[in-house]
């Protein structure tokens, strides 16, 4: 049984306001963060971490000492041996105003050979909140389009081999894929702010062989901030501004997406390189109404909006260093 950690000096650091406040090390965040994760720390000490960092705001070491305590709390996922390396997309976010593409983007990938495993949330949990209505998350699109959702860790080795054998994305709950950080996203409803886990659950690599992940931002600063976290992990990342909180392309507005490979940064998609939207899309966010369009799509009944034809040029771009063997044809 280990010390418990001794979080006084540490809060004394990263909690004295915006513009007191210091920022810890990689090895202190990380033991912080462990402490945090395991809830090995009372309750007024974690309430007032995670206050403290989100007005704070993390700093890139503390960012990467999270990031390798949450690594290490996962139970790592085995080589899905598709056609490529595994592609690994965040979706917390949902649909707000517009039909939500994840569901496409991971649906034309999968059925070229590539494992595509999507993590987030089932449903809204803000949904009660919201006084524009619960927003539909890709779970509910996938539900729709009866794609495979794992219900438990034990089981998901085998359920990803399986969907990379019938050629479709995998859905993986985060209560499934890193149960006690979803223990920490579970307290924004009490806290009543977002805390560090919102950022960090979607920069899992759940993978214990390289994958390529789709990373994304909705302010400059954090471009900033992501940017030089991936230059200096030197892993494989497609990035690019959100849309609607999501790391999928938006179909009526073009955005650059820079892809990071061993420590180097290469812009891979310009804005201008992509036509103007002429694309038909869903009337609205609705889950049933979203299904049926993206399965017209893959289906080759409608059009590949522009947008997300390029961001797939982009990840076997990316995949192709991963694997320099796999090229876009032999995928194809």
């Amino acid at each position: 049984m280990t010390d418990r950690l001794n979080c006084a000096p540490l809060i004394k650091e990263i909690g004295r306001g915006k513009d007191g406040a210091r920022s810890l090390d990689r090895a202190q965040a990380q033991a912080l963060w462990r402490a945090v994760l395991a809830r090995d720390i009372g309750d007024l000490e974690l309430g007032a971490v995670l206050l403290a960092m989100r007005i704070k705001g993390e700093s890139v070491d503390e960012l990467l000492g999270f990031l390798d305590a949450t690594h290490a709390s996962l139970d790592l996922l085995a080589d899905p041996r598709g056609a490529t390396a595994p592609v690994v997309i965040p979706s917390y976010n949902g649909a707000r105003h517009m039909a939500n593409l994840v569901p496409l983007l991971a649906g034309l990938l999968a059925a070229r050979g590539v494992p595509v495993l999507v993590h987030g949330v089932a449903r809204d949990p803000m949904a009660g909140a919201r006084a524009h209505g619960a927003r539909v998350t890709t779970a509910e699109i996938f539900d729709a389009m009866a794609l495979p959702v794992a219900t438990e860790r034990a089981a998901l080795d085998a359920a990803l081999a399986a969907a990379v054998a019938a050629r479709q994305p995998l859905f993986v709950p985060v209560g499934v894929l890193a149960p006690q950080l979803a223990g920490i996203l579970d307290l924004r409803p009490v806290l009543g702010v977002r805390n560090s886990s919102h950022s960090l659950c979607k920069l899992l690599q759940p993978f214990a062989v390289p994958a390529l992940r789709l990373a994304s931002y909705t302010h400059p600063e954090y471009q900033v901030l992501l940017s030089t976290c991936f230059e200096r992990s030197g892993e494989d990342v497609l990035l690019m501004r959100a849309t609607e909180g999501e790391p999928v392309a938006n179909a009526r507005r073009a955005q650059r997406m820079d892809w990071f490979h061993a420590g180097v940064c290469r812009t891979v998609v310009e804005p201008e390189a992509v036509a103007a939207i002429g694309t038909e899309l869903p009337e609205n966010r609705d889950a049933a109404l979203t299904a049926q369009w993206t399965q017209s799509v893959l289906a080759g009944e409608s059009p590949v909006p522009e947008a997300i034809a390029a961001q797939i040029d982009a990840i076997f771009t990316a995949l192709a260093a991963l694997a320099p063997t796999v090229s876009q044809e032999s995928a194809a």
